[in-house]
């Protein structure tokens, strides 16, 4: 089976390692174009398209798809690979491009994608991080037939993962990513024999993953203690939580639930534990801070040389 891979970041990267793995022919990769990174802002490969180069994959940057759109050079020469690659199959993981009908239309079995929810919960953009931020029980992988829907199509093979109680967006993505990269290569020997049953998504149940945006690192300290909580694993790494002291903004990286009660924003106590910040119902115990520059430290480090006063008053959401 001839397999093109379209995907972007590290999550893609590892199911586009198991196909190799498992020896599938891949003649082409789409990846999203090189992006300025680090300090220096110099252009970076994406993971999949560093895996791809790698191991003598041939790799395309269209910066889109739509044969009219912005970009119709990249889409037309896009659509010249595509066509000489001749796939059976597209799998597409975390591309980052909405592929337009002519992609959709053109391997044989159409375009896979390896999706991070139990679909048809948390469709869209951030579903690893919205599963957190919501205190869901459990999540999974979704092998999905995509169509021009977003995140509609039949799902084809579903496996379940539960949610821990210190999951981060890091630690759960990196769960996820290997059952994704176990779930699609299980798919496509099962398509290779014709054995996939797809199965039309609930019409109940339907949420939307919007995408992480910054402003919502700002603690909101009227909020409940635990869903606060939930919030900065949600965020972490990206974009963790902001709090701001004193007119000098910190970064909140992991806290605990604790009993307490106060004016929200108030601290209530600091020491190696931790600092102790009132909230909207209960309390939280912060354990891991970081002011700008510097680096992510653990409460006592952090306090050792930055010292927070018992009942400062960090500063309300928008104020």
């Amino acid at each position: 089976m001839r397999v093109v891979f379209a995907g972007t970041p590290e999550f893609a990267a590892v199911a586009l390692q198991r196909l190799h793995e498992a020896g599938f022919t891949i003649p082409l990769v789409l990846t999203q174009p090189d992006r300025p990174a680090g300090r220096g802002l110099k252009l970076q490969a994406s993971p999949v398209k560093a895996f791809a180069l790698t191991h003598g994959i041939a790799v395309a940057q269209p910066r889109g798809l739509k044969l009219d759109g912005k970009y119709a050079d990249d889409a037309a020469a896009a659509r010249e690979a595509l066509q000489a690659a001749r796939p059976d199959v597209m799998v597409v993981a975390a591309y980052g491009l909405i592929l337009p009908p002519w992609v959709l239309e053109l391997p044989r079995l159409g375009c896979l994608n390896i999706h991070a929810s139990l679909l048809p919960r948390w469709r869209g953009a951030a579903p690893i991080h919205r599963a957190i931020e919501a205190g869901d029980a459990e999540t999974g992988i979704t092998i999905m037939q995509m169509d021009a829907g977003l995140d509609t199509g039949d799902m084809l093979l579903v496996g379940r993962e539960p949610i821990r109680a210190d999951d981060t967006t890091a630690s759960l993505h990196d769960r996820l990513a290997g059952l994704g990269g176990r779930l699609i290569v299980e798919a496509l020997e099962l398509a290779a024999c014709g054995g996939l049953a797809p199965v039309r998504q609930p019409e109940e149940g339907v949420t939307y993953a919007h995408k992480i945006e910054k402003a919502e690192a700002v603690i909101d300290w009227r909020l409940p203690a635990v869903q606060i909580e939930r919030r900065l694993r949600a965020f972490d790494p990206f974009p963790g939580g902001v709090a701001t002291l004193a007119g000098e903004s910190l970064k909140v990286w992991r806290a605990r639930v604790c009993p307490g009660t106060g004016l929200p924003g108030q601290v209530l106590q600091g020491g190696e534990a931790g600092v102790e910040v009132a909230c909207g119902e209960g309390a939280l115990r912060l354990t891991e801070l970081q002011r700008a520059g510097g680096k992510r430290l653990p409460a006592a480090a952090f306090l050792a040389g930055h010292p927070i006063a018992p009942d400062a008053v960090f500063e309300a959401a928008g104020s």
